[in-house]
């Protein structure tokens, strides 16, 4: 963000660069880190590498613990927002490109397409595409259905399919009032595919992801060819810590693992020693 306000989205590869002198009003909002226990987080979304040009539409989710704000601009004036407390997208958890499209999901895992016409100067068509979870409503089987855990929701292109991950985060000892999320801890995940195909349009439940591995994030969530990636394992999922505020852990990287989605188990994302032992500051961790 520059002094004139304009923000400027830029590649740090390649050094392209989109100004977005809108974008402001939703992302310069004072956030006290150091009192508010919701902290307000960003995630910003672009079509593929493949698709994106100097009209492509960019996405920014803005989220303060409750509802989310949708502010989609189109280089170099246009900008609309969708404010996430107002029906139908209320509670809003991630947004991504899929197939030239947005799509957004919100709480109990209803999926919505958002469409423009010619350009942002009127409001979009907004479908509900998928209504809800359905049959796949149910946890990983490591974790017992009896036991009662929290979720996080993130949306990821994989391999040609749209995919809802679920991270089913779990209580691991007595509750505090002060370090409450030292004692959540990750104990799965389910990983749902939308099949536009059926009618009507539905989740189904995988246990595969082609031979890809899975980086996810509330600020970001990326899919990639295991064979691309050096160490990475096909079909797992890579998670940090990124749910709680970071004054509530002691270590950016406390609650961070690999998935395997064949067998079900967390091995840790890097070994003690590896892991830096400073604090992350006021911000949450993040793939790059």
């Amino acid at each position: 963000m520059s002094s004139d306000d304009t923000c400027t989205l830029m590649n740090p590869f390649s050094k392209t660069t989109f100004e977005f002198p809108n974008l402001v009003t939703v992302w310069r909002r004072e956030a006290h880190y150091e009192s508010d226990p919701k902290q307000l987080l960003y995630k910003l979304v672009t079509p593929s590498a493949l698709d994106i040009s100097p009209d492509s539409l960019i996405a920014a989710l803005t989220k303060d613990g409750g509802n989310g704000t949708l502010c989609i601009s189109q280089p170099p004036i246009a900008t609309y927002m969708v404010q996430g407390n107002r029906k139908p997208l209320q509670h809003l958890f991630d947004v991504a490109f899929f197939d030239g499209k947005l799509y957004a999901v919100s709480v109990f895992g209803k999926l919505f397409s958002l469409k423009f016409h010619n350009n942002l100067g009127s409001k979009p068509k907004i479908e509900c595409v998928i209504e809800s979870l359905g049959d796949c409503r149910g946890g990983p089987e490591c974790i017992p259905r009896e036991e009662v855990c929290t979720y996080r929701l993130y949306l990821v292109e994989c391999g040609g399919r749209l995919l809802m991950v679920r991270r089913f985060i779990r209580r691991i000892g007595p509750l505090s009032r002060d370090y409450v999320f030292e004692n959540m801890q990750t104990g799965g995940f389910v990983v749902l595919e939308a099949d536009f195909h059926s009618n009507p349009c539905r989740w189904r439940r995988i246990k595969e992801l082609g031979g890809h591995a899975l980086f996810i994030g509330q600020h970001g969530s990326k899919s990639m060819p295991a064979r691309e990636c050096s160490g990475s394992e096909e079909d797992c999922i890579y998670f940090i810590c990124d749910y709680p505020h970071p004054k509530y852990f002691s270590s950016p990287f406390r609650d961070s693992g690999v998935y395997n989605m064949r067998n079900e188990r967390i091995t840790p994302l890097m070994s003690q020693t590896a892991a830096p032992a400073h604090d992350a500051g006021q911000w949450r961790p993040t793939w790059f």
